[in-house]
């Protein structure tokens, strides 16, 4: 029971300090993406198990920077990763042959299908989050919806997507 008072109050002061610490994350570039690691930052306070902290405040900005710095390293990683992807495909040697072409649309059409299955507002969210590359806050913005259902619709969908690549996996 003690630790729940304490992850509670932590989540108090994060509340309490949740104008700053978006201030402090939009001031550190984060923009849009401002919401989303807050977000991040409560997911991460309600999982904790909690210890004694000295000074919540200062605990909390040091996880935001930390936020932060993890976004920048990933940024900075999938950049590189698409980068040396480009290279190695763009070479017209090796072009996929026309069963692969064949394949890869099949199963695109398949993934499509089982999107549009799932709902008119969770293929809209999905796309939006995993192509468009809008923010869940921003998307639950523009639908009129809770963060909430943003999550919930993702999830859906994420679930259906592992279900499908399991399905090809096997194949």
């Amino acid at each position: 029971m003690g630790s729940e008072v304490q992850t509670s109050g932590l989540q108090s002061v994060l509340l309490n300090e949740r104008a700053r610490l978006l201030r402090f994350l939009a001031a550190r570039g984060a923009g849009e993406d401002a919401e989303d690691l807050l977000h991040e930052l409560w997911q991460r306070v309600s999982a904790t198990h909690a210890q004694p902290i000295a000074d919540p405040v200062s605990y909390l900005f040091r996880a935001a920077e930390n936020l932060i710095r993890d976004q920048r390293r990933s940024m900075v990683s999938r950049e590189r990763r698409q980068f040396d992807w480009h290279e190695a495909a763009s070479t017209d040697e090796e072009q996929p042959g026309g069963e692969r072409v064949l394949i890869a649309r099949e199963r695109l059409r398949i993934v499509e299908q089982a999107l549009d299955e799932l709902g008119p507002r969770v293929a809209r969210v999905f796309r939006a989050y995993r192509i468009e590359g809008i923010s869940q806050a921003r998307i639950a913005s523009q639908l009129g919806i809770s963060l909430s259902s943003v999550e919930k619709d993702l999830q859906k969908a994420y679930r259906r997507m592992a279900e499908i690549k399991a399905r090809f996996d096997a194949e």
